[in-house]
């Protein structure tokens, strides 16, 4: 039996006759269940594909591509001849010099807080992507007359600073290298520094409570840290290797100082957002799985059904594996109408939420109103490669009943 004739059969069994019979109900009952499954995934996927990719781009104002920082301490000096060298490597685009610790903060508006300041240098900007998320007043730090910073969105609510308001001043705090405990004047055990507030970022709550930006040269004078770093900060081209770039870079700083791409520096929250994505995939499995149950029982009633039809291939000269392609077909072909069916489904459901939003998150719970979505094309091909396996599956028993019992003295 050619395969255009096992083609013909499966589709014609796959039609049904208008009868009182169970097998069409049930087929259809099957279709629609793998539909409502595969039409899950799709969604559940694009959501988490959108927040991973939304977190992911938060994450680059304040994570660069690669990040050098001491293997031990928190401080260390960088010469300009390592510098050169890693701006010569082919596919490094921008190198910026960091310098941060905890300070004591303190306002005339406010009790005292407890802040991260981080000195930047004049390429800070063009090394991470900060300039996006500063929703008011200036996208600059200075050290000069008037010192200036970029301050976290929650650290200016608590400390009521606006930056539109000459007068808005923040101090800082670091304790003196070596202070006497015995001197009589609590404040000269600190070094402190007055900044105006110039500008207000909003990321996400983590850097938006944390996070005091001003310029390097002041962060070194206020932690007493002439010449030195807490990290170099690199910025790479969309299309260079990452791990091939990092041994480069390892070979010239030497074992003292860790590098780290962007995944090492937040490898908890990267590999916390793909177990939950596959998580979700194996949940939505087994529920495809539960519903292939009812098709192999739609299935086995149709091999029953059509034991007359199986009679008759046999006089045609019709062999068990002939037999058992119809069903396996049969069986593929609902798990796959059924699938595609979901899958158009839930790509419509993808578009209208990029385009018009429709499920919105609660306010304030992040810096975007709707909830993100963003279809992959190996997601595509990841359910649909598991529609047909579990198609297949489903298919394997009634088709393997039907070659064995279902044709009388057909061996296999």
């Amino acid at each position: 039996m050619n395969n255009t004739l096992v083609w013909q059969l499966a589709l014609r069994y796959l039609r049904g006759k208008r009868t009182g019979n169970a097998v069409p109900v049930l087929s259809r009952i099957s279709m629609v269940a793998i539909a409502v499954g595969s039409c899950a995934m799709i969604v559940l996927f694009s959501v988490f594909n959108g927040f991973e990719h939304l977190v992911k781009d938060l994450y680059k104002a304040f994570y660069p591509d690669i990040k050098i920082s001491p293997a031990k301490g928190k401080f260390f000096a960088f010469d300009e001849q390592k510098t050169a060298r890693i701006k010569a490597l082919k596919g490094v685009e921008g190198i910026s010099y960091v310098l941060e610790d905890k300070v004591l903060v303190r306002s005339d508006n406010s009790d005292d807080n407890v802040c991260t300041v981080r000195g930047i240098d004049h390429n800070y900007f063009k090394v991470n992507n900060v300039l996006p998320y500063i929703v008011e007043g200036r996208d600059s730090v200075s050290a000069g007359t008037v010192p200036t910073a970029i301050i976290g969105a929650r650290i200016a609510n608590k400390m009521g600073m606006d930056p539109n308001n000459a007068f808005s001043k923040l101090t800082l705090y670091y304790p003196t290298a070596h202070a006497n405990a015995s001197v009589l004047d609590p404040a000269s055990a600190f070094t402190s520094a007055e900044l105006k507030v110039d500008g207000v970022f909003q990321v996400q709550e983590e850097f938006d409570d944390k996070y005091i930006l001003a310029a390097l040269p002041l962060a070194q004078y206020l932690l007493q840290k002439d010449g030195l770093f807490s990290s170099v900060e690199i910025k790479l081209a969309d299309d260079a290797d990452r791990d091939e770039l990092k041994r480069q870079i390892q070979q010239i700083t030497g074992s003292s100082l860790r590098i780290e791409t962007r995944f090492e520096q937040n490898k908890t929250l990267y590999m916390v957002m793909r177990t939950e994505k596959w998580a979700v995939y194996a949940i939505l499995l087994l529920v495809l799985l539960i519903a292939s149950f009812n098709m192999i029982g739609a299935l086995s009633l149709l091999v029953l059904e059509k034991q007359k039809d199986m009679a008759i291939l046999k006089a045609m000269g019709a062999q068990p594996g002939d037999v058992r392609k119809v069903f396996v077909l049969e069986g593929i072909l609902w798990s796959m109408i059924g699938g595609l069916s979901g899958l158009v489904l839930g790509l419509l459901l993808c578009l209208g939420q990029q385009q018009f939003g429709w499920i919105k998150l609660p306010l304030g719970a992040f810096i975007i109103n709707a909830y993100p979505v963003r279809v992959q094309p190996l997601d595509l091909l990841l359910i649909i490669g598991t529609i047909a396996l579990v198609g297949l599956m489903a298919a394997w028993v009634p088709a393997v009943r039907a070659m064995k019992g279902g044709m009388p003295g057909l061996k296999s």
